[in-house]
C-alpha cells in the first residue's frame, strides 16, 4: 500500500500485529453526492460513513493502531463521474470502494477487479455479485435486492394468509440499472405465488410520476412495491397519499426508506412500510461514543443533524464493516498497513457476530455476518419497518427473517453463470 506522511516527524507504534510508522495510514474513498436531485439521501449516508471513521481514529487511533484518511469525491449519483472518482483516488492505495450507485458499480466490477481493489455494493449493485466464485472482489453483504424482493413477497404473503394467488402487486420502480434489478425475481415469484405483477417505470430523476398513480388508481393493485432513489421516493409517497392508496400496502425496498422520503407528506404518510437490513433509530450505544468523541469536539462530517436517521445508520454501519474487514485483514497476514488486495482476504473472511456487534456498540443492530469464498452476499435477512407519522419514527414491525433461497439462489447461479461465459471467468475452487 502507498505510504502517505502524515507528519514531519517519523513516530514508531508497537502493535501486537507488529511495527507500524506513523506515515503508514488505511485508505477508505467515499464517493459521495452532496449535490443534486439525490443529496437529501446522499448526505446522511455520507456524513455516517465519515464519521464513524473519525470516531476510530479520535477513539481507537485507527484500525489495528493504524490511523485511517478517508478520500471524499462528489459523484452527483452520475455514473461518469464515479468512475472518474475511482480512476484519481486508487492510486492513494484505497483499500475498499462503496459505490452506493448500482449504475457506478456495473462500471467498476471489471475495473476494480483487474486492479485488485475491492468493491462493497452493501444491499445494492449487481445480485449475482453475491457468488464469490465468479465476483473476486465484489461484495454486497448482508443482503441483496433479490433477497429483499422475496422478503417483501413473504410479509405480503403472511398479511394474505400464505394465499397470494389471483392479487395484483405493482412495481413502482426508478428506470435504471437500479430500479430494474428485482423485476426478473419479482417475476418468478409471480409465477411461484400466483399474483399478477405491473411494472410502472418512473424516469429520472422521478419528480413527475402522475401518470403512474393515474393507473395504480384505476387498477388498484393489492399491493405496491417501490424501488426509487431521492426526489422520486417523496413524490411516490405524496401521490400515493394524494390518491388514498393504503400506506400499509405500500411497501418500498430499503433506499426508499429514509425521514427524507416520508415526512414532506406529513400525515399522509402513516403506515408506509420498507424492507430493511439493519436497526433503527438512536438507541444503541455506539452513540454514546460518536457524542463524546466527534459531536461533542466539533468533528462532525455534517451539522449533526442527521444522527440516528436511517441513511446515516447505513453509513456507520457501511464504515463498521469496512473497518472490520480492515481489521481481519491485519490478522490474516499479520501487518497493519494492508494493501487492497490483503483488504479483499479480510472481506472474504470477514464474521460479525452478535457478541461483537455488541462489544461496538450495537446489540441487535442486524443479523450476524458470515461471508466466505461462495458467498459474498451474507445472510441475506430482512425485517419490516414502518413509518409513525405522530412521533415521526420507523419501528421495526417484523423479526428478520430469511430471503426465499430456493428463487433467489437459482437465479443467482444462473446470472453468474452468463457473466463468467461472457468475460471467459473459471470461476475459483471454493470448496
Amino acid at each position: 500500500m502507498k505510504l502517505t506522511k502524515l507528519t514531519a516527524v517519523a513516530v514508531a507504534a508497537t502493535m501486537a500485529l507488529g511495527t507500524v510508522t506513523a506515515s503508514a495510514d488505511l485508505v477508505f474513498p467515499s464517493l459521495s453526492y452532496r449535490t443534486g436531485p439525490y443529496a437529501p439521501n446522499g448526505i446522511p449516508f455520507a456524513d455516517g460513513y465519515a464519521d464513524y471513521f473519525t470516531l476510530l481514529n479520535e477513539r481507537d487511533g485507527g484500525i489495528g493502531g493504524v490511523p485511517i484518511r478517508m478520500i471524499e469525491c462528489e459523484t452527483g449519483y452520475n455514473t461518469e463521474k464515479g468512475v472518474e472518482c475511482y480512476e484519481s483516488t486508487k492510486g492513494e492505495g484505497s483499500l475498499v470502494y462503496q459505490p452506493l450507485s448500482t449504475g457506478i458499480t456495473y462500471q467498476l466490477i471489471p475495473k476494480a477487479t483487474a486492479d485488485g481493489i475491492p468493491v462493497h455494493s452493501m444491499g445494492y449493485g449487481r445480485t449475482s455479485a453475491a457468488n464469490g466464485a465468479v465476483f473476486s472482489n465484489i461484495f454486497n453483504y448482508p443482503g441483496t435486492y433479490w433477497d429483499a424482493a422475496s422478503i417483501i413477497v413473504k410479509h405480503v404473503s403472511d398479511l394474505e394468509s400464505g394465499d397470494l394467488n389471483g392479487k395484483k402487486i405493482a412495481l413502482v420502480y426508478h428506470n435504471s440499472a437500479y430500479g430494474k434489478e428485482p423485476i426478473r425475481t419479482l417475476e418468478e415469484l409471480s409465477k411461484k405465488h400466483g399474483f399478477e405483477l405491473s411494472l410502472l417505470a418512473v424516469d429520472h430523476p422521478g419528480q413527475e410520476q402522475k401518470s403512474q398513480w393515474l393507473q395504480i388508481r384505476r387498477e388498484r393493485p393489492d399491493y405496491v412495491l417501490m424501488w426509487g432513489w431521492g426526489v422520486m421516493n417523496q413524490v411516490a409517497i405524496q401521490e400515493a397519499a394524494n390518491i388514498r392508496y393504503p400506506m400499509d400496502q405500500f411497501i418500498g425496498i430499503w433506499w426508499s426508506a429514509s425521514e427524507n422520503d416520508v415526512i414532506p407528506a406529513g400525515d399522509g404518510a402513516n403506515g408506509y412500510k420498507a424492507v430493511t437490513f439493519h436497526g433503527v433509530g438512536a438507541d444503541f450505544g455506539v452513540y454514546d461514543d460518536l457524542k463524546k468523541h466527534v459531536v461533542d469536539t466539533g468533528k462532525t462530517a455534517g451539522d449533526g443533524s442527521n444522527l440516528g436517521t436511517v441513511l446515516y445508520n447505513r453509513g456507520m454501519y457501511a464504515a463498521m464493516l469496512a473497518s472490520e474487514a480492515a481489521a481481519t485483514a491485519q490478522k490474516i497476514h499479520g501487518v497493519g498497513d494492508i494493501t487492497p488486495q490483503q483488504m479483499r482476504d479480510g472481506m472474504e473472511a470477514l464474521k460479525v457476530d452478535q457478541a461483537r456487534m455488541t462489544e461496538l456498540g450495537l446489540k441487535d443492530f442486524g443479523p450476524e455476518i458470515n461471508v466466505s469464498c461462495a458467498n459474498h452476499g451474507g445472510p441475506g435477512l430482512g425485517a419490516i419497518q414502518q413509518w409513525d407519522a405522530s412521533s415521526s419514527s420507523w419501528s421495526l414491525i417484523t423479526d428478520f427473517v430469511e430471503a426465499d433461497r430456493d428463487v433467489v439462489d437459482a437465479l443467482i447461479a444462473e446470472d453468474s453463470a452468463a457473466f463468467a461465459a461472457e468475460n471467459n471467468i473459471t470461476p475459483r475452487d471454493c470448496g
